[in-house]
Parts: C-alpha cells; structure tokens; sequence
C-alpha cells in the first residue's frame, strides 16, 4: 500500500488526496443536480461552497465520533487519538455534514428537503471515492481474513497485516457507485411519468436508507470490535440511518397521499 506519498521534500498522504478527489467528484455531481433542480445555476458558486463547509466538517465531526467511541484509548494518549492520521467514523462525519449542509441551506433559504435531495448523490459517490484512501493508506479499513483471490494484504500500511484479507473499502466503492446511480436517476424521474414530481425528501430518504443498508452489511467482514447486541459501533449507526431513512420516506409519501 502506499500510505504517503513522496515527492522531493513535499509528503502527502494517500487518504488526504482521495479525499481531495472525492470532494471534486462530489461537486461536479451536485452542481449538476441544482441546476436540474432549478435550485441553483452552475456558475453560481452554490455547489463548490455545499461541498467544501460540510466536507471539512464532516472530517472534523468523524474524527471526533471515532474518537469518542473509545474513551479508554483518548484518555490514555489524547494528543495521539486526536491527530492520528487514521480513525475516522463516517457516522459521526455524516451528522457533521448534514449539519453544515443544512445550515448553508438554511442562509441561502432554501428548503432543507430539496436541498437534502439534491446532495443525496454526490454524497454517495463522494463517500466510495474517499474509502480508496482508506484502501491506499491501509488505514485498518480492512476486513478479516480471506482465501479468495482477490484477498489483498496490507504490510506497510498504518496499521499492516501480512493476511489477506477482505479489501472491504473497494466493496463500499463499488455499493456507493450503484447508490449513487440509483439516486441520480430517481431524482431525474418523477413518480408519475409525466405530471407527478417526487415529494421533498423521498431520495434522501433513500439515501439514509441504502448507504446505512450497506455499511451494515460489510461491518459483518471487517475487524472492528462489536459492542451493542453484537453489533459493531458502525452497524448500530447503520440501523439508525435506516430507521431515520424509513421515517422520513414514510411521511414524505404521507404527505403526496393526503395531497390527492
């Protein structure tokens, strides 16, 4: 793996340019997305500042959430846990986002709802492209042991291991690039073919739901420690996305209902 990359005095990390990368990838599908939502022109800088805030606080709040999951590990080396290059929980990175996004949705006054719509895509996309770095870094991102071919191993990564194991972040690449097409296309269709839009909040809603569905289900190959009921910290989280997502589904298409 290559967690740092060396270029005469200048090293960069790995996961910091995927993460890069994936805010770039990010903004292009956002922009899109608010211009054939009619929220907003390209040129308008509306994408660029609704992916570059709540992506740095993403980071922040998914360091933070990491952090805090293991109050023994922050207590013992604090210093340590805060700035290590690795550790981040994309719960926590999740709730942060949202929040800025919401926010700058909340300024520039337009409806959450629409807003949360119109991000569900590019944050999917931008979620797998950014777990290469995980991959790159070898960052611990990875699952248990395996004898399937294309079971890698990870010898000079921040946390190694000679094993092959499960590459779980290109299984997530490749679950958020089908989310992501499945949102890009519900929120180009209307729920009627020709007259009936898609109430506020429905491809968010689904967004919740499939990226909480998948996390869920790779979580069962990874190492990370299980805590609640079995479960892992991660798949806790992932139950609650889905929950949360069900909600807001259900009284999104109550509303289209008792709108008839």
């Amino acid at each position: 793996m290559i967690p740092f990359l060396h270029l005469g005095p200048v090293t960069l990390p790995t996961f910091g340019l995927m993460v890069a990368l994936a805010m770039v990838a990010g903004y292009f599908v956002l922009a899109r997305d608010l211009e054939r939502r009619g929220l907003a022109s390209r040129d308008s800088g509306l994408a660029e500042t609704l992916v570059a805030l709540p992506a740095l606080a993403g980071i922040a709040g998914a360091k933070v959430y990491h952090v805090l999951e293991t109050p023994r590990e922050l207590w013992a080396d604090p210093r340590g846990q805060i700035f290590s290059p690795f550790g981040f929980a994309w719960f926590g990175g999740l709730i942060a986002g949202l929040a800025a996004f919401l926010l700058l949705a909340r300024r520039r006054k337009i409806p959450a709802l629409a807003m949360l719509d119109a991000g569900a895509a590019a944050a999917a996309l931008a979620y797998g492209i950014g777990r290469i770095g995980c991959l790159l870094s070898g960052d611990g991102d990875y699952g248990v042991a395996t004898s399937l071919p294309w079971g890698m191993s990870f010898p000079n990564g921040l946390v190694p291991t000679a094993a092959r194991v499960h590459p779980t972040p290109i299984y997530e690449l490749i679950a958020a690039c089908v989310i992501a097409r499945v949102l890009w296309r519900m929120g180009a269709r209307r729920r009627d073919a020709e007259t009936e839009p898609r109430p506020p909040g429905e491809v968010f809603a689904m967004y919740l739901v499939l990226t909480g569905a998948a996390r869920f289900a790779v979580e069962f190959i990874r190492i990370n420690p299980r805590s609640f009921f079995g479960l892992t910290n991660a798949q806790a989280a992932s139950v609650v996305s889905v929950a949360l997502g069900a909600a807001v589904l259900w009284r999104a298409r109550r509303a289209v209902f008792h709108s008839l």
